[in-house]
């Protein structure tokens, strides 16, 4: 009888998950199943049903050209830099919002501001701030007589991947403060009440409780946010286009695909970001062990 119920059950389970899964299937498993079956043809975005099989040839091609190497970089650069730095500061605006300050929940509400606003938008409020002519970031710089005249910092090629990751920082910290913060109000006031009638230093509370038990939270967002920053394109796009200091693994798939119109070619590049990416998961989730951690 338990046997006959726990079939019911799994039946049942079943069941609800299938449209699910029918619609993963849909948007999710089909469109990376063409990817790759079009990875491994030379096929043409003009006309996709006539194509010839090169096999590997494109995956080859792609990891022979310099421009794709030069994309990984900025890719990898942007990602390990922004994400150390949301983090670090998610981290201490969440410590800062957890503590009783006044005008908590207003600030709570105004910290989400900048990520509740389109990436697009932001990026174009943030081109016209850091205009080299009208801007007012650059007319603050002048004024206080920190330059002599506007310096162009989305097109100067030692500048662009910083105004990006600057930008990114801006937008998305926010983000790591909501993860950080529910982490928080998970851990008991009485553990930190009794370390504090022990003695014990705020730092020392910190990085003995606070620190070890946000160890899942922080790693949750972390996952999260590499996940997203590996992907990038629209910020990047906007605020550099084309150009090769701020180019990404998406920008290169992208030109690719839509600017040459090789279906083939621009399929391969996308599955070698896919991997990538799958690849760079496994490795976080295997160094923070969230697939053995659970969150009590």
């Amino acid at each position: 009888m338990t046997g006959r119920v726990a079939r019911s059950h799994r039946r049942a389970g079943w069941l609800f998950l299938a449209p699910t899964l029918a619609a993963l299937a849909l948007v999710a498993l089909w469109p990376l199943l063409r990817t790759l079956f079009f990875s491994i043809t030379d096929a043409t975005l003009d006309d996709p049903t006539h194509y010839g099989f090169v096999w590997l040839d494109n995956f080859i091609d792609v990891a022979r050209d310099p421009q794709w190497w030069r994309a990984v970089e900025n890719t990898l650069v942007f990602t390990i830099v922004s994400v150390a730095l949301e983090t670090l500061l998610g981290l201490a605006i969440a410590l800062l919002l957890n503590g009783a300050i006044p005008g908590r929940g207003v600030l709570r509400a105004a910290i989400l501001v900048p990520w509740s606003i389109p990436v697009v938008v932001s990026a174009k409020i943030w081109e016209w701030l850091l205009h080299d002519q009208f801007g007012i970031i650059n007319r603050l710089l002048i004024d206080l007589h920190l330059i002599d005249k506007g310096v162009a910092w989305t097109a100067d090629p030692s500048l662009a991947l910083g105004v990006v990751i600057f930008v990114d920082v801006w937008i998305t910290t926010p983000f790591m403060v909501l993860l950080i913060l529910a982490g928080l109000q998970l851990i008991p006031g009485e553990i930190h009440e009794a370390a504090r009638v022990d003695g014990v230093s705020w730092w020392k509370r910190l990085t003995s409780i606070t620190l070890p038990m946000l160890r899942v939270p922080i790693g949750v967002a972390v996952l999260f946010r590499t996940l997203d920053a590996l992907r990038m394109f629209d910020l990047s796009y906007v605020l550099g286009g084309n150009g090769d200091p701020t180019m990404t693994m998406t920008i290169y798939a992208r030109n690719q695909l839509v600017s040459f119109q090789e279906l083939g070619y621009g399929s391969a590049a996308s599955t070698w970001v896919f991997l990538l990416i799958a690849l760079i998961a496994i490795v976080i989730i295997g160094a923070i062990r969230l697939d053995r951690t659970s969150i009590r």
